[in-house]
């Protein structure tokens, strides 16, 4: 692809198809030439570009991943990442969370090189933080989507009804509305205190 779009974060189309497709490499780069804006591909091929978060969604999530950093800190097995890293998924989609993790098994033999681009993984590990903007039958089909990819585990935290939905890949979602969320399997230790997430909310 000769001439990669960019565009005004204020002018953002929400789809888009391309025709022809563009490659794996190309949709990074085109990322990359539109950092104002999350891109997301889904596994029909349609572009998906989301523009910035409110203000209340940015401090929730930044307590998100402040909290998941707080416990890797503790082993530092693996790494974590934020709502700004992009990975290539089996389905052919293009998916970025508000948090993840990724076990050292999953990162064996990757190169930095590698580490550098859009790793082709998933996730074992992801949370999706419901906005303003999302709707929440969306948002379930997005973890849908995780979990049909191969993450182990997903979260979707929902601050306007207080409660997380947990999603297995062995098990239907149940919901959960206590002070504290506790992980389990590729993060077992960590606790998630949502009580500090909702306060992120109040004005």
């Amino acid at each position: 692809m000769s001439t990669l779009v960019r565009f005004e974060a204020s002018l953002v189309p929400r789809n888009l198809v391309i025709d022809p497709p563009m490659t794996d490499a190309e949709l990074e780069a085109f990322c990359a030439r539109n950092q104002d804006v999350q891109i997301e591909r889904t596994r029909d091929g349609v572009i998906r570009v989301n523009p910035p978060t409110g203000a209340l969604t940015g401090h929730g999530n930044s307590e998100i991943n402040r909290q998941l950093g707080n416990w890797w800190d503790e082993h530092q097995h693996g790494r974590i990442f934020d709502s700004s890293t992009g990975f290539f998924l089996e389905d052919g989609s293009l998916m970025s969370p508000d948090a993840a993790y990724v076990t050292p098994g999953q990162l064996k033999g990757m190169t930095r090189a590698e580490l550098a681009h859009m790793p082709h993984l998933c996730p074992a590990f992801v949370i999706e933080l419901l906005s303003r903007t999302d709707g929440l039958a969306e948002t379930k089909e997005k973890m849908d989507r995780w979990i049909a990819n191969g993450a182990l585990i997903g979260w979707v935290v929902d601050p306007y009804r207080r409660c997380v939905e947990i999603y297995r890949a062995d098990s239907e979602p149940r919901i959960i509305s206590g002070p504290r969320i506790h992980g389990s399997g590729p993060v077992d230790g960590f606790v998630m205190d949502v009580a500090k997430v909702w306060r992120c909310y109040e004005v």
